[in-house]
């Protein structure tokens, strides 16, 4: 099994370099499954139904979500019925989506599972519980657990890792928008990484236009986040491979830029 993760895609930048790289990204490396965070796919917030089937469209047959989930007002019409996509599983019952599916691949089932943080990040379930609820679920008839942590620390991000390690497969984290350098396989078996990267804008801040940013630093007053549709773009994100008996034998980077510029 190998698994292709692009970390958070950032708007129409971050949604046409997806168009551009995951045809060459699938030529090189063959994954399995593709599987991408999309909670920012929408002008930077969100995501839409049109923007859901885009990136469909486009080669990714798996969605995770974050706090951004609800950023968009029409995904409470779609998301019931939206099979591709997972938010996270520690929001509130009440939440519309579902936080883990199970998907079928070449006879082996993948379970899909998005959690969300709580260090400096919304008030919500217990994410170290819920994992454990659900890997117990997912343990009963699948051959892989994959899960994307979507948390603000990287201790946090590093506490899940090591708490789940030797019972999910790979866990992943998003949501800090840069790609950390400490990809490895736990001793258990649990593939990690801190966090992914996003794919987006390259010249701005986290994705978004850096004048906004910089003088919200300056002034600590409020500012609009603009989040440009055009400019050069950054792809970050990671192949998993995994062993039949579950646990992961390697963990690659994947990090593309002018900078890092991809290589046929």
């Amino acid at each position: 099994m190998r698994i292709l993760f692009i970390g958070d895609i950032v708007g129409k930048v971050g949604r046409q370099a997806i168009s551009e790289w995951l045809p060459k990204l699938k030529q090189r490396y063959h994954p399995t499954v593709t599987i991408v965070n999309a909670e920012n796919a929408a002008h930077g917030k969100g995501l839409t139904e049109k923007i859901y089937k885009e990136l469909l469209r486009n080669g990714v047959d798996f969605m995770t979500m974050g706090n951004h989930t609800y950023g968009q007002r029409e995904i409470y019409d779609f998301i019931q019925d939206a099979t591709r996509l997972v938010r996270p599983a520690n929001f509130p019952d009440e939440a519309p989506g579902i936080g883990m599916r199970i998907i079928n691949l070449n006879n082996k089932k993948l379970a899909v599972i998005n959690l969300q943080g709580r260090s400096f990040m919304p008030d919500i379930d217990d994410p170290f519980k819920k994992a454990n609820q659900l890997i117990e679920e997912a343990q009963k008839e699948t051959d892989y657990i994959f899960i994307d942590f979507h948390a603000e620390t990287t201790s946090e991000k590093n506490a899940m890792a090591w708490f789940l390690d030797g019972r999910a497969s790979a866990v992943v984290g998003t949501h800090t928008h840069i790609q950390t350098s400490d990809n490895r396989i736990l001793p258990q078996g649990t593939a990690f990484i801190t966090d992914v990267g996003m794919t987006g804008y390259y010249d701005g801040i986290l994705g978004i236009n850096r004048d906004e940013i910089i003088k919200r630093f300056l002034t600590s007053l409020p500012q609009r986040h603009v989040v440009p549709d055009e400019g050069r773009s950054v792809l970050s994100g990671v192949i998993v491979d995994l062993k039949e008996d579950g646990t992961a034998k390697n963990i690659e980077r994947i990090l593309i830029n002018d900078d890092h510029p991809f290589e046929a």
